[in-house]
């Protein structure tokens, strides 16, 4: 019989000396429950990912300094082994240095296992500072028990298709009694179930029972929902931590069957988790959150134009840091209908944020006036559309420098696509919370925050409006853009394509099949493929945005500038 901390925590990049003390804070309370091992997560004391931080030596020696804490910590614990993830230095040709596991005990390093697997796609790029470990098993005993060890995607090639290697098999030859596998899982829709299938298949196809041991938090781009969980050969998930929060608890695991401290069952784990809608919210607002506080932000701000984007992304920042941390700015034109500014009103007292009211229209007119002297033509069409929202970044960017609060772009994954955003103007912000939200999902989202609170926080009007820029008289997205019912579905084979979920990509190649076979659907899937191509160099400037779904913007998609497309 063993008793196991989980110890599912929130890990600041870079704070090697924060992170060693939640460390020890949670062996101090592990220990307290008569726990045999104390499993924490991936990279822990460093954070995941820390990027060219390894590159730097000074780094690296608060590394082995944090070691070295751990292990002086540990003496003060006998007979509780610690699983903790850290860089650690290797000889040898090719990179300097392994991703980790340590298990530390009675002040010594009892073993260790480097990963085997780096992975390089999506948000990955592990192979950039680590070598791979030797196509070997690590098994340590501790009490009556064998507990095999693996580190996060070591345990999702068992299918075999991604790496030649599966150390999988290694551990099922050497029969442990247990794995205790550590992880930095990002988040996206649908990765909670996907975690259970391939790890529930993995342990009924070895007789392995599994405890999978996550981290929980946002950094930069990405979010850790934690939900770590354990699997038992053929009965699937046993036991299942909290979702977006930090969370510490002792397991029982005895004769093959995890159980609660007490030795009493567990509660049974639902097979289902959040809805979209519910994940989406809980997603940006962890994100945001951690974002805001690690980059020292304690308030935000945000342009209100009286359209869903603003709404929704006002909604997410007051859900995230309160009603009294967040501002919003209606700065209305001449092209600007009165029905935008009342409901930007109606918005911020149904928030209970504070509006600001700086109108534009004399300073259009003054940049107008220039231009026409200078150039000697008149400021009309796009450039002057364009204008508009520059000057609206610019006052943005003129709060946000003068009062300190973190600007919050705006666009969401649809426009960001297409290019329909302006570079230097509502692309200005630290950070995006709806660019990987397509923009019939941030009407979707905007209806559940509404119904999950009983009552309007974002006016119906706002919700049922047509959406327009407002940058000209009369104007409509559609005057640019097919609908977004019709955008939304080309968009979702064209950025993330076999990274869909099942059923999703399915719904969309028989839409996009069906527009194909229409005499306009050709031409218009065409111009939507040049569109995407044309807006990268946008992309790339722009702020980063916060990840939800399978293939984001960013790290997620690297697609060169400068390139032909057939």
């Amino acid at each position: 019989m063993l008793h196991i901390t989980v110890a599912q925590l929130d890990w600041f990049v870079g704070d090697i000396e924060g992170n060693t003390r939640k460390m020890i804070e949670s062996a101090h309370r592990a220990a307290l429950d008569g726990a045999d091992l104390v499993v924490f997560s991936e990279l822990c004391l460093t954070g995941y990912y820390p990027g060219d931080l390894l590159d730097e030596p000074g780094f690296l020696v608060r590394v082995a300094a944090g070691l070295d804490e751990l292990r002086a910590a540990s003496r003060q614990l006998p007979g509780l082994h610690w699983v903790v993830g850290a860089p650690v230095r290797r000889q040898g040709p090719g990179k300097k240095l392994h991703n980790a596991l340590l298990v530390i005990a009675g002040g010594e390093v009892v073993t260790q296992y480097a990963k085997q697997l780096l992975p390089t796609y999506d948000v990955f790029d592990e192979q950039r500072h680590f070598a791979p470990g030797p196509d070997v098993a690590r098994v340590l005993r501790i009490g009556n028990n064998q507990v095999g060890l693996m580190i996060c995607e070591d345990g999702w090639n068992d299918e075999g298709g991604d790496y030649l290697v599966n150390p999988f098999t290694r551990l099922g030859d050497a029969a442990p009694d247990l794995v205790v596998s550590i992880n930095a899982s990002p988040s996206n829709v649908g990765k909670r179930e996907q975690r259970h299938q391939v790890f529930g298949q993995a342990s009924t196809r070895h007789g392995l029972p599994l405890l999978y041991v996550n981290q929980v938090g946002g950094q930069d781009q990405i979010v850790f929902d934690g939900a770590s969980f354990a699997v038992e050969p053929g009965r699937g998930v046993t036991y299942e931590a909290k979702r977006f929060v930090e969370h510490v608890e002792t397991l029982r695991f005895d004769n093959g069957r995890f159980l609660a401290r007490d030795g009493s069952a567990l509660p049974p784990v639902a097979a289902e988790g959040l809805s979209t809608m519910a994940f989406y919210r809980a997603q940006t607002v962890l994100g945001l959150r951690d974002y805001a506080r690690r980059c020292g932000f304690r308030q935000a701000v945000v342009g209100s134009s009286g359209g869903i984007d603003s709404a929704l992304t006002l909604a997410l920042a007051v859900d995230a840091l309160g009603a009294d941390n967040v501002e919003a700015i209606t700065m209305p034109s001449s092209f600007s209908s009165s029905g935008s500014v009342d409901d930007s009103v109606r918005l911020c007292d149904n928030l209970g944020i504070r509006l600001h009211r700086h109108p534009i229209a004399p300073l259009v007119d003054r940049y107008a006036e220039g231009f026409a002297a200078t150039f000697g033509t008149p400021l009309k069409g796009l450039p002057l559309e364009n204008l508009q929202a520059r000057i609206r970044g610019t006052i943005l960017m003129e709060h946000s420098n003068h009062f300190g609060h973190l600007l919050l772009t705006t666009g969401n994954k649809s426009e960001l696509s297409v290019g329909y955003c302006t570079l230097y103007g509502d692309t200005n912000g630290g950070l995006g919370l709806l660019g990987d939200l397509y923009k019939t999902e941030v009407f979707a989202l905007s209806r559940h925050l509404n119904e999950a609170a009983g009552r309007e926080l974002i006016p119906q009007a706002i919700i049922d409006k047509p959406p327009s820029a407002e940058l000209a008289p009369g104007q409509q997205d559609t005057d640019s853009l097919p609908p977004y019912e019709v955008l939304d579905e080309i968009l979702k084979l064209e950025i993330e394509g076999g990274r869909l979920a099942g059923w999703e990509r399915t719904q969309a190649q028989a839409f996009v099949d069906r527009l194909l076979a229409t005499p306009e659907g050709p031409a218009l899937v065409a111009r939507i493929r040049r569109m995407i191509a044309r807006s990268e160099y946008k992309r790339r400037q722009a702020p980063p945005i916060l990840r939800v779904r399978s293939r984001a913007f960013g790290s997620g998609r690297q697609m060169p500038i400068a390139a032909f497309h057939a």
